[in-house]
């Protein structure tokens, strides 16, 4: 039996410890009470370089996620929690969309995959990492990117900091 792919063991490498610890320790402490975790992200106040935020928009914004599957890995959501799609308005639901285009540019301009994985996991059946708040998950792809290490020992090597994906996928970000 394999683990849920929300369960996958990742292998950072040893020289991002320090600097991860102290953007996390600030990124937590920063979140008002009564939000959602996202929500207090988005509202946190902190520069968007360290909550890794790359877009905002009215309704919606969007920004890298903590734990990738791989560089480039981003998040677009509402900036209020909703459960499910149709919990969102109108204008939530044509802002979250225009900002999943948005990331799938930036995401071809900064990393030029051979293709490209969006998706919703609404619920925690679905392996929703966060269930209470609804991102779309945006991320490249390459042809042979499952190697042994996830194969084997549900590993994944992230090979760039989440810093140089944020300055890489900022300047690819289309206005």
């Amino acid at each position: 039996m394999t683990k849920p792919v929300d369960q996958l063991a990742r292998l950072w490498a040893g020289w991002r410890i320090p600097g991860l610890a102290a953007k996390d320790d600030v990124r937590a402490s920063s979140i008002p009470e009564g939000l959602s975790l996202f929500e207090g992200i988005e509202q946190s106040g902190l520069d968007d370089e360290i909550t890794y935020i790359l877009w905002r928009g009215e309704h919606c914004f969007s920004l890298l996620n903590a734990y990738p599957y791989t560089n480039g890995h981003i998040m677009v959501l509402p900036k209020r929690a909703v459960v499910g799609l149709d919990e969102l308005s109108d204008a939530e639901s044509t802002e979250l969309w225009l900002g999943v285009n948005k990331a799938t540019t930036a995401v071809k301009a900064a990393y030029a995959p051979h293709g490209m994985n969006v998706g919703i996991n609404i619920g925690p059946g679905s392996g929703a990492g966060v269930p209470n708040h609804l991102h779309v998950h945006v991320l490249p792809r390459w042809t042979g990117d499952t190697n042994f290490a996830t194969t084997v020992a549900e590993t994944r090597v992230i090979p760039e900091t989440l810093t140089d994906s944020w300055t890489r996928l900022k300047a690819s970000w289309p206005n």
